[in-house]
């Protein structure tokens, strides 16, 4: 069942507009750049001083609320990645106990290359999107198309899935290698969702002969379904990671990585498959 977002109305308070005005999508009004402060009203039960004092001050990049009531229904977050014993991680695990007891769902990205200023307004409005496709098609669709399989007409002229929001950078790949400036056009990729963790995506070009273009991006879904399967989200925001990389080829030598190690961690992640809600589906790249 698609979890709506709802929240519980005693710990959130209605937002106000006020600075950059706000966006209205499918009956929702999404806000940016708001704290966790200005959302909630009053320390719950059960929250330390310290959980409290830390969670308020976290920003989130985008909050979209009902647009009868003002109360929001759901936040995203944009951060770089951290690591498991680091303050961040901390910091990041005492905010979503906040979040929890005022009952506000939050997407969380983690990516080294993707920020909030230039990415959360795209995602939240795919995930609008989304969720409402998914909320329309209900159990009855039977074997109704997946708001991810949709199929048109591609920014290229070519058919395929129009909401893969990597569609973009596999075409820039396509440009790039015409313009011989990379090795090989196909932008690859995998993904896997952690048992009781995040959702993880990979996606990589071939910019030199042996050589790629590596980006990753985890997808923490805190109380919150995104509409479409959370592990192919990530691969597809790892895939614009790697267009954001190929707009700079010019300017800066990438960090590359050497495609027989790439396959070697591969290899290591399908070691871990039990780890992994569902297994994990990309054996075939683990082949010479």
């Amino acid at each position: 069942m698609t979890n709506t977002g709802s929240v519980a109305a005693s710990w959130l308070r209605p937002i106000t507009s006020g600075g950059t005005p706000p966006v209205t999508r499918s009956g929702q009004v999404v806000h940016p750049s708001r704290r966790l402060s200005e959302l909630a009203q009053g320390r719950p039960p059960g929250i330390t001083g310290h959980q409290w004092s830390t969670a308020i001050r976290v920003g989130f990049d985008q909050v979209v609320c009902a647009a009868d009531t003002g109360l929001p229904r759901f936040a995203v977050e944009f951060a770089p990645p951290a690591a498991p014993a680091s303050p961040a991680r901390r910091a990041e695990r005492m905010t979503s106990t906040v979040c929890a007891a005022v009952g506000l769902p939050v997407l969380r990205v983690e990516s080294a290359t993707l920020r909030g200023a230039d990415h959360a307004r795209r995602l939240v409005e795919y995930v609008i999107d989304a969720r409402a496709y998914a909320a329309g098609s209900g159990p009855e669709g039977g074997d109704a198309v997946g708001f991810r399989e949709i199929v048109g007409r591609l920014p290229d002229g070519r058919s395929g899935p129009v909401n893969d929001l990597g569609a973009l950078a596999r075409v820039a790949a396509v440009e790039a290698y015409v313009e011989r400036r990379i090795a090989d056009p196909i932008v690859r990729g995998l993904h896997m969702r952690w048992t009781d963790g995040p959702a993880e995506g990979w996606s990589w070009v071939e910019v030199r002969p042996g050589r790629c273009l590596v980006e990753r991006v985890e997808l923490f879904t805190q109380r919150f379904s995104c509409g479409v399967d959370p592990g192919q989200l990530a691969e597809d925001l790892a895939a614009v990671a790697v267009g954001e990389r190929l707009r700079d080829l010019d300017g800066v030598e990438p960090t590359l990585v050497d495609r027989d190690e790439l396959r070697e961690q591969i290899r290591r992640l399908a070691a871990r498959r039990d780890e992994f809600v569902d297994g994990f589906a990309f054996d075939h790249l683990c082949a010479d």
